[in-house]
């Protein structure tokens, strides 16, 4: 049997350790992180009264921060909400499954785990793995979180994913879109996505990760694991604009500030065509 006083001990230090993540939210990071979280949930009304929000968690820096930040929320609440901390096991290989639930349990993060064969399912599929990969695991993320309840699920993107997202869409998909920050489900009635760290950078996310020395997984699909493994380096349509975008801020500082006013700026008096609710608008139609 485990000696008692050493599984007092663990649980003290995870609990102290725990504590420490807290304050740095609320101390060291409040400004350029749990103020930004704040605002976006205000700014785009990401919760009401009586919601139970399913805080979808992947085992990345930017889901454990969220579910962080959405209990340091739920204390200073103005009003009452619920939170499930949900993962879905996709079918990690156990480390990676260990390390998601060490580093909840370090961080006082208590989850709820379902498990699905979506990596099983994915496996051989040649075209797009990655976006069918995503498709059916936000499927499986609404289904599980209506079962337990809730009306939202919460997925942890960031500022830079948004600006990301427009430029990708211009340079590769010839559109002009964004992530938005709240949508509501088209599958399942009366479900919605909020985007909470929407206001959020990626460098402070990182900041407040190395700042503890926390390990988190990056994808942990098995076709990104075999390349860790044979230390290849992954390359990426993304990684591609990340690079961009950092390239373009050496000469302007307020590049990605630009790019993401530039979708709430949009002037359709200058825009040659736009779709809304699934009907092409031309300019033509009203030009006298």
């Amino acid at each position: 049997m485990p000696n008692s006083e050493n599984v007092t001990a663990v649980s003290e230090k995870e609990n102290d350790f725990a504590g420490q993540v807290e304050l740095s939210i609320r101390k060291k990071f409040h400004k350029k992180i749990f103020s930004r979280f704040a605002k976006a949930v205000n700014e785009y009304k990401m919760l009401e009264e009586k919601d139970r929000v399913a805080v979808c968690i992947s085992g990345g820096k930017d889901s454990m921060l969220m579910a962080k930040c959405f209990q340091e929320l739920q204390r200073h609440r103005k009003f009452y909400f619920e939170l499930v901390f949900l993962v879905m096991d996709p079918g990690y290989h156990i480390r990676n499954r260990r390390q998601i639930e060490q580093n909840a349990r370090m961080m006082n993060i208590p989850l709820t785990i379902f498990e699905t064969d979506i990596f099983q399912a994915v496996e051989h599929i040649e075209k797009s793995p990655c976006y069918l990969c995503a498709r059916m695991r936000r499927g499986y993320l609404y289904s599980r979180a209506r079962e337990l309840g809730c009306n939202k699920i919460a997925l942890g993107h960031h500022f830079d994913d948004v600006i990301e997202t427009v430029l990708m869409g211009m340079l590769y998909g010839g559109q002009i879109q964004t992530m938005m920050p709240k949508l509501h489900s088209t599958n399942f009635e009366g479900m919605q996505l909020i985007r909470p760290l929407y206001l959020v950078r990626e460098d402070d996310i990182k900041h407040w990760r190395d700042y503890h020395n926390l390990q988190f997984l990056q994808c942990a699909c098995r076709f990104t694991d075999a390349c860790a493994d044979s230390k290849k380096e992954m390359t990426s349509k993304r990684q591609e604009i990340k690079d961009l975008i950092k390239t373009l801020k050496i000469t302007n500082p307020y590049i990605e500030g630009n790019i993401f006013k530039s979708v709430e700026n949009v002037n359709l008096s200058t825009v040659i065509a736009y779709k809304k609710d699934g009907i092409r608008h031309h300019f033509l139609d009203t030009y006298e």
